[in-house]
């Protein structure tokens, strides 16, 4: 899978995700098997505007080659989906989730592998003794 579709399918589920907070919390938060108080939900609504924002993020690096800049969302990406699956596991082994949140931890895995993945074909890929370099605006976002 090339770092495009995966940027791309991340900004749907991100955006998804978003939207569903924002709209059907007590839906979302239900599938979890976890009571949908109104301080959940409030939570909810704010982890979904961080949602819509990264899908913003992820479908305007879409195209962006391998670069500084891919690596730092890509460290970002799995460090987020990692420390989200993990959490995951953790609250439903310890019974505060229901079995609902393992497929979330799946798709967090899954997306945390991908961009590992790309963090070492990059590395790979670099140039020996290439310097990073410190642009003020990446180029290519968007594309």
């Amino acid at each position: 899978m090339t770092f495009k579709t995966t940027a791309v399918i991340t900004a749907v589920v991100t955006f998804v995700l978003g939207a569903g907070y924002l709209v059907a919390g007590r839906l979302l938060i239900g599938r979890w098997q976890i009571e949908p108080t109104g301080s959940v939900l409030l939570f909810g609504r704010r982890i979904g505007a961080l949602y819509l924002g990264l899908a913003v993020i992820f479908f305007l690096v879409r195209s962006v080659g391998a670069s500084v800049e891919r690596s730092a969302v890509s460290v970002g990406a799995a460090v987020t989906c990692s420390l989200l699956a993990l959490l995951g596991i953790f609250e439903f082994s310890g019974g505060r989730a229901g079995a609902g949140i393992l497929a979330s931890v799946a798709v967090e895995s899954l997306l945390a592998l991908a961009y590992i993945r790309f963090l070492l074909i990059d590395r790979r890929d670099r140039p020996r003794g290439s310097q990073r370099h410190n642009s003020s605006a990446p180029s290519g976002l968007g594309a």
